[in-house]
């Protein structure tokens, strides 16, 4: 009962600030004119009016759901990764360049590419957590910092060395993937891939992980409370390192999914433009860092944002209407973080912990 109680509590943030996200968009179209009713009929119809529609949101909501899996480990953690852009943009290069070097057949093409952008993700991740255990650098900064080196590093290895010349197209991207290297779909003629399953898989696992397990012990210990898990012998240079390691690889198989399953290439600006990262790390914080909740905060954005542009194709309602919840849902999120973070340097908790 009190376990019931909880998990009820803990949805009541997220629920009210969907409540109010909803309501500041009816404003919205009040003064734009459009029909409320109407409006937010042809917003639920974009995101699951029908099968094909259901799948689109969903194929948006893989990428979002794995970068949140990361970004909550980190937090539980007590760590800020705010890393999740390069970290996915480093996993999907990694991941296309494996799918058109790597030798042999498909099925091999597909695990050295997955495991290719798990790897870089993680390592990219993990370089930020060394820093601050040997350094003292700031993890808040440096993660922040550090994708726009991936990004731009990226940008200039599909610019140059790695560019397509084989057409007329200007454009910044590495070849197209052979076809046996592509992530299969799991209804024919939809969008929706495997990779979905494994974000499903990941979420389900995590949770258990971080619920069920020594080392999600002391995951949850010292992000709950960094003084008594130092009193109780955790380490925590290594537990950082190890966990920001974890949490890149999770975005970077976010990067690799979608290469590998919905671009069929590496497309410059392809995976920041929607900003995937920083709904991934919306989803975790509306979710209070809850694996499983993470998974279902993700599939709420990934509705808005398609539910959006379904609003804009069928009424005179613009997409923007849709920004405008998404960005109530981020002060939201933004006032808890705040919150939060105000508490912990209160308690003195050390640069880089997180909520």
């Amino acid at each position: 009962m009190v376990k019931l109680k909880g998990f009820l509590r803990s949805l009541l943030q997220p629920l009210l600030a969907i409540i109010v996200g909803l309501a500041v968009g009816a404003v919205a179209i009040v003064i734009v004119g459009g029909s409320i009713t109407e409006t937010y009929a042809e917003m639920w119809k974009g995101a699951f009016g029908n099968f094909y529609f259901i799948t689109n949101t969903l194929s948006r909501a893989t990428p979002i759901i794995l970068i949140g899996l990361g970004v909550a480990l980190a937090f539980r953690a007590g760590f800020f990764n705010m890393g999740s852009e390069g970290q996915m943009v480093l996993g999907a290069l990694s991941a296309a360049l494996a799918a058109i070097y790597v030798p042999g057949p498909g099925w091999l093409k597909i695990i050295a590419a997955l495991f290719a952008g798990i790897i870089a993700g993680g390592i990219w991740s993990a370089f930020a957590g060394w820093l601050d255990a040997k350094f003292r650098m700031n993890l808040l900064i440096t993660t922040l910092l550090l994708n726009y080196i991936a990004i731009f590093f990226a940008s200039y290895m599909v610019t140059y060395p790695f560019k397509d010349n084989t057409g007329s197209a200007a454009l910044s991207q590495t070849i197209m993937l052979d076809q046996p290297a592509w992530l299969p779909k799991l209804f024919s003629g939809y969008s929706l891939h495997v990779g979905f399953v494994l974000a499903v898989v990941g979420a389900i696992i995590l949770y258990a992980y971080l619920k069920h397990t020594v080392k999600g012990y002391e995951i949850r210990m010292l992000g709950g409370n960094p003084l008594f898990a130092s009193y109780g012998g955790i380490q925590r240079g290594k537990l950082m390192i190890a966990s920001m390691f974890v949490s890149g690889g999770l975005a970077g198989l976010a990067g690799s999914v979608e290469v590998l399953g919905t671009q069929y290439r590496f497309i410059d600006g392809a995976l920041t433009a929607p900003g995937y990262a920083w709904s991934g790390i919306m989803a975790t914080l509306l979710a209070g860092s809850h694996p499983l909740g993470t998974a279902v905060a993700a599939i709420l954005l990934a509705a808005l944002q398609t539910g959006g542009m379904g609003m804009e194709r069928n009424t005179e309602v613009p997409l923007e209407v849709s920004s405008i919840i998404q960005a109530v849902l981020i002060l939201f999120v933004s006032a808890k973080l705040t919150l939060s973070f105000i508490k912990r340097k209160k308690a003195g908790a050390k640069d880089g912990s997180a909520v």
